[in-house]
C-alpha cells in the first residue's frame, strides 16, 4: 500500500524504517539518544554501536543533559541502508500542557531543516510520539501532516519524503486524517 501527496513527494507507506532505501531516517528516540524500545530501540539494533557511539558524544558535546523534546541531531547511518539517522525526541502527549502540538510539528521541521543542511534527498519518518508516548493517532496526522505540507510549500529538498508506518491499519488512520 503506497498513497503519494504534495505531487509525488510524500508518500505513506506500511515497512520497516530499518530497510528503508533513503538518504536518512528519522529516529523517534528518547531525550537520553541512548536507544529503547519500539522504533528507537529497532534503529539502534540494526544501526550497530556506531550511532550509539555518536549518540553519546552528541550527548558528552552538545547535550548533557538530553535532546529537548522538538529538537533533532544528526549521525551516521551505522549499519542502515540510510546514510544518516536523525533523531528527534516528541513529546509525551499531555505533558507539556497546550504545547504538544507545537513541540509535534517542530519535530518534523527541524528534521526536514537537518535534513536540507546535509543536502538529503530522501527521508523516512515513523509516526513520531504516537507509540508509548500516547499520542493520538488522529491528531498527530493533522499535526504532522500540516507541518510537512508547510516545510515542502518553501523547500525544494528533500524530494522524497516517506512516511513509514507499522501497520496498515495505521497507515489509513493517517491517510482518513492527513491535511495535504
Amino acid at each position: 500500500m503506497n498513497k503519494s501527496f504534495l505531487s509525488e513527494r510524500v508518500i505513506v507507506k506500511v515497512g520497516d524504517i530499518t530497510k528503508e532505501n533513503v538518504d536518512a531516517i528519522v529516529n523517534a528516540a528518547n531525550l537520553t539518544l541512548l536507544g529503547g524500545g519500539g522504533v528507537d530501540g529497532a534503529i539502534h539494533r540494526a544501526g550497530g554501536s556506531n550511532i550509539l557511539d555518536e549518540c553519546r558524544e552528541i550527548r558528552r558535546r552538545k547535550f548533557p543533559t538530553g535532546l529537548p523534546t522538538g529538537e533533532a541531531v544528526i549521525t551516521g547511518g551505522g549499519n542502515l541502508k540510510a546514510r544518516f539517522v536523525i533523531h528527534t525526541v516528541g513529546p509525551v502527549y499531555g505533558l507539556n500542557k497546550s504545547r504538544d502540538a507545537e513541540l509535534l510539528a517542530d519535530c518534523y521541521k527541524n528534521s526536514l531543516d537537518l535534513a536540507v543542511k546535509n543536502n538529503i534527498q530522501s527521508i523516512a519518518f515513523p509516526s513520531i510520539s504516537t507509540g508509548a508516548y500516547g499520542y493520538p493517532k488522529h491528531k498527530a496526522a493533522q499535526i504532522s501532516s500540516e507541518a510537512i505540507k508547510n516545510f515542502v510549500t518553501q523547500n525544494q529538498t528533500p524530494k522524497i519524503i516517506l512516511l513509514i508506518f507499522f501497520s496498515e491499519t495505521d497507515a489509513q488512520k493517517f491517510i482518513r486524517q492527513q491535511n495535504f
